[in-house]
């Protein structure tokens, strides 16, 4: 199994706005690609310096083959609605994880 995570720090400006997108839009079109099986949303709790609110969205996938195909396939279409709609709101960086073990 395979998290590819998403760590995006929000101004406050749109934190309200961004949340209920990510919530009602783009998470469920994340999940609809069939390449991931859930998603799981966090806020960070350590304040930035930079400020804003920090968020993690960690969505979970069977291989590394399934989330390559994610980036060929849908990544760029996905990534450009969040840019058209928060452009110069959000930082963002994303990892990917391999679970080692689940308790």
């Amino acid at each position: 199994m395979y998290i590819y995570n998403v760590t995006m720090n929000i101004e406050e400006s749109i934190q309200g706005q961004w949340l209920s997108w990510m919530k009602e839009v783009h998470i469920p079109e994340m999940l609809e690609t069939g390449k991931f099986t859930k998603a799981l949303m966090s806020q960070v709790l350590v304040e930035e310096e930079m400020g804003g609110i920090t968020y993690s969205i960690q969505y979970t996938t069977d291989s590394k083959e399934t989330l390559q195909k994610y980036y060929a396939e849908d990544a760029e279409r996905l990534r450009k609605k969040v840019m058209e709609l928060f452009a110069g709101k959000f930082v963002a960086f994303r990892t990917e994880l391999a679970i080692i073990s689940e308790h």
